[in-house]
């Protein structure tokens, strides 16, 4: 009877497909990339090209309207070359679209137990040490550089400079930053609770909408910030005035409350995973606990 309705559905009705588990995994991966890829797309100068592809769809729509042989033989022998030329063109934008996936731990959720991916954690005397050293630094308008690592790790963009692997202090990083000192010159790149590396050199953004009064310092803060999830701190050696780029923008002027409260979004999302982390654990634990006692 069931067969019997079902095919009647099939025949005259509609098209109602048997679907198995393993149809189902299918559409769950494709609408996770697909979402993804909205991301990436809304969030990046990829919806730049995609508006450009749209209006070349329009373009081709009306071609095939109208019959147009030439304009068709044109684009059937370019489509090759023109994907091409935009994974040449966004090339940055496509490797960060690749290292959000990846910020998504994934492998953490399916391994708990892997240690190489754990860090010393974001610690308030961090925060604080960074802080005083960066509105000293300003006082006396001495140019700094600060990059503080999120979740993707730096390792890079540290082997262009001189590795510490030193605690954060003030003191350590006024020295770092004096003028006419051996590190003085580039970016230091703070790991959790460690200054990991000095005098690296850091990507400069091409983003033609910032102000043309942003010096060298600055744009190469906007370039980091853009290819990472880091917050840059950058102490103006023209004006002492202390800014932070992060997500591809520049926030300028800021005090040390506005300073503060920026790394402290840092040391609560460290705090948030290290406690998603035990729950896991702790969870597990418990689960193997109570299978032993049954």
């Amino acid at each position: 009877m069931k067969e019997w309705a079902a095919k009647v559905l099939n025949e005259y009705f509609v098209y109602m497909p048997r679907l198995k588990v393993i149809d189902i995994v299918e559409i769950i991966i494709i609408a996770f990339v697909v979402y993804k890829i909205a991301l990436w797309i809304k969030n990046t100068k990829a919806w730049m090209l995609l508006r450009g592809i749209l209006m070349l769809a329009v373009f081709v729509f009306v071609a095939v309207l109208f019959k147009m042989n030439t304009i068709l033989w044109i684009v059937q022998n370019s489509i090759g070359v023109l994907a091409t030329v935009a994974i040449v063109v966004f090339q940055p934008e496509l490797r960060r679209a690749l290292e959000k996936l990846g910020e998504q731990d994934y492998l953490g959720m399916m391994v708990p137990f892997d240690k190489s991916k754990e860090r010393e954690k974001f610690s308030r005397e961090t925060i604080d040490g960074i802080v005083t050293a960066t509105f000293e630094m300003a006082k006396v308008k001495t140019g700094a550089l600060i990059v503080v690592e999120d979740m993707i790790q730096l390792t890079e963009y540290e082997r262009t400079g001189i590795k510490l692997d030193s605690v954060v202090s003030s003191q350590l990083l006024i020295n770092i930053f004096e003028h006419n000192t051996p590190l003085h010159d580039g970016a230091i790149i703070v790991r959790g609770n460690r200054i990991a590396a000095a005098t690296c050199y850091l990507p400069l953004s091409d983003n033609r909408e910032l102000s043309k009064a942003l010096g060298t310092r600055h744009r190469a803060a906007v370039g980091m910030s853009e290819v990472s999830d880091s917050l840059i701190i950058v102490v103006s050696e023209e004006t002492g005035a202390v800014s932070y780029a992060q997500g591809g923008r520049i926030v300028r002027h800021l005090d040390e409350k506005q300073l503060t409260d920026k790394l402290n979004e840092i040391r609560r999302k460290d705090m948030e995973a290290a406690g998603s982390k035990l729950f896991k654990m702790w969870k597990g634990r418990a689960k193997d606990e109570g299978q032993i006692n049954e």
